[in-house]
Parts: C-alpha cells; structure tokens; sequence
C-alpha cells in the first residue's frame, strides 16, 4: 500500500470537493432557499461536502507531517540489533536530508546530507517500494573496506573494543552470545555492533562515487547492505532514525517497556 499517495489522492479530492462547494454549489444552493450569506443557519450541505470539509483539514495535516517533518516506521528485522530490536517503533527526521515532494520523492530544497555514524531509512535500490534502515559507514568519495571483522575508512582503523558477550530477548535471543563490540567511525560517531566469531569475514573494498552513500547493519554478520546490493542513491533517501517511541515484538509477544523513549545514536 502506497500509503503516500493515498493521502495525496485524498487530500486532492476533498480540497476540490471543498472548493467547489465555496465557489459554485454553495452560493447556487444558497440562491435557490434565499440565504443571504455563508454563515446563514439552515444551509444544509450534501453529506459528501460535509465529510469532505471534515476531513480536509485533518488530512492535509497528516500529509505534510508525514512528507516534510517526522514519519513513523517499525522496525521488522534485526539486522540493525543491538542499537534497533524487533518490533521497535521508531520516528524519522523527513527534513534532515532536505524537503522532497510527496510521491514523486524531488527534492525542493537541500537541508543537509547523511554523515558517517547517520542511521538512515531509504528506499531499497532494488525494489524502491521497500524502505530499509541500515547506518551510513561511507559518504561520497570514501574508500570503504573490511577486513578481520573491522572497518576502515579512507585507510583509517574505525576503532573497536569488546564489550562482551551480547545477551538477547524476545525475537533477538537468537543472536545471544555473540559477541558485542563498542565501534567509533568519527569523534563524535560511537556505537554498538555485533559479531558471530565464527562467521565468514565477508571482507570487501569500495569507493562509494558520487551522490551514493555506503550502508551497513549493526548486526555485521546478520544483515542483507551494501555488501551484496551496492550503494544508497542520494534519490532514495527518507529521512534520519533519531528516536524509539515503543516496542512491541509482536513475533515474541513481548512488549519492552525500557526502550519508549529511547534516542537512536
């Protein structure tokens, strides 16, 4: 479901239902039974104008939340675990990375780009219909390589330390006992991944070209990114992860109290 352009369709309709009811059929239903004016009681509007002009407003308000300033998204997988679990709730900056037109995704105006650390929601390169989440690890003109289980950046180490073994619930007990580890891509960018030992290393080394960022998941051993479909287009963008408003695992029945509230770094 497009629920975008549902709410674009439906605004459209309603606005110019509204419209057409000030401009034409309001005014000639008004000459017909001799009201004077707009306010005059007793103007009965058709139910189709009344629920238009009902639900205009509260539509219109929806639509440009959601297309200009925050989103809502649910996290469904844990390729994002330890930092995202199943069955968060999340909220997604729409203005982070610049103002985009509804449904057609055009950007109107440039606020700013994903930097390394940044945990983004796209639409996924290969079927744009799907949003992904994943965090930004290389931008335009980085060398991006791993190796041993460990990033460089432009030949720079993203310093690791251990932080013990990982300890899951609900949905995440599967990664239980993989081991955690405390990452630093920049001064200012730290943040929890994980590592099964004894997976493949699934080394690699890429310059990410122009207009494209490098994604991966903070599950390292257990995430679908930029290893295996290349790139994130600028185009593709939809906003910046910056909070968890709940969390519920519908998968384990559990819903994790600690988490509504947390902020996403």
């Amino acid at each position: 479901m497009d629920f975008p352009l549902i709410l674009v369709i439906a605004s459209v309709v309603t606005g110019l239902i509204c419209l057409l009811d000030f401009v034409y059929l309001g005014p000639r239903r008004r000459r017909l039974h001799s009201f004077p004016d707009f306010s005059a009681k007793g103007d009965k509007r058709p139910y189709l104008v009344e629920l238009s002009r009902s639900f205009f407003p509260v539509i219109l308000i929806v639509l440009i939340i959601r297309s200009f300033i925050i989103e809502p998204f649910r996290i469904p997988s844990g390729s994002m675990m330890p930092t995202l679990l199943v069955g968060d709730f999340i909220l997604v900056s729409k203005f982070s990375y610049g103002l985009r037109l509804p449904v057609l995704n055009t950007r109107i105006l440039d606020l700013g780009s994903p930097q390394r650390g940044d945990i983004i929601v796209f639409r996924y390169p290969e079927n744009p219909k799907i949003d992904y989440i994943k965090r930004v690890v290389g931008v335009p003109g980085d060398t991006v390589s791993y190796r041993n289980k460990i990033l460089y950046i432009n030949g720079q180490m993203a310093m690791q330390e251990a932080d013990g073994a990982y300890v899951g619930s609900g949905s995440g007990a599967i990664m239980t006992g993989a081991s955690m580890r405390n990452e630093q891509l920049t001064a200012d960018a730290r943040h929890q991944i994980l590592v099964l030992p004894e997976a493949p290393d699934q080394g690699f080394e890429r310059t990410v070209g122009a207009g494209q960022y490098f994604v991966l998941g903070d599950n390292r051993d257990n995430s679908r990114d930029s290893r295996y479909w290349g790139t994130v287009p600028e185009e593709n963008l939809v906003g910046k992860a910056f909070f968890i408003w709940m969390n519920w695992d519908t998968g384990a029945g559990v819903l994790d109290w600690s988490r509504i509230g947390s902020r996403i770094k």
